[in-house]
């Protein structure tokens, strides 16, 4: 599984689930899906920060990533694991929260139960430690409301 998380409020704003590790089922699949939901703009520079892998460093997702001016790259320090922590974090909650409770008969089911978990409870109603134990949803009507 990829995702691409918003540090700002923790929201998975895209994800990919595959049986391959290549970029365009992986990465660039879970980018695209960021950019549909949270579409990037000249005047809003962001970062893409990733770990080491392949599917991130590869020629496919660099370019993918480069056809967005404001863009621009991070990648983990080699084998520092803490540099990733916001999306480790999100894999152990969703392995505690719903994989672990579950037997999937196949990828589909596993795709349905986790796109279910993602969009009504964990970018929803789940409360966040950072968020100062709000949802996300809460918390970003909070952020509109200052």
């Amino acid at each position: 599984m990829t995702t691409v998380i918003d540090l700002f409020d923790r929201k998975v704003i895209g994800w990919a689930l595959s049986t391959s590790i290549t970029a365009r089922n992986t990465s660039i699949s879970a980018f695209r899906m960021a950019h549909a939901n949270r579409p990037i703009t000249e005047n809003s520079p962001l970062i893409f920060h990733s770990d080491r892998g392949i599917q991130y460093a590869c020629r496919e997702f660099v370019g993918e990533l480069s056809n967005h001016k404001s863009v621009t790259r991070s990648m983990s320090g080699k084998g520092n694991c803490w540099d990733n922590a916001v999306a480790e974090s999100f894999f152990k909650t969703l392995k505690v929260e719903l994989i672990y409770q579950n037997r999937f008969r196949n990828k589909h089911k596993a795709d349905l139960a986790i796109s279910e978990y993602i969009e009504k409870f964990y970018n929803t109603n789940r409360r966040h430690k950072h968020l100062h134990n709000l949802s996300i949803f809460e918390y970003q009507q909070l952020v509109k409301g200052n």
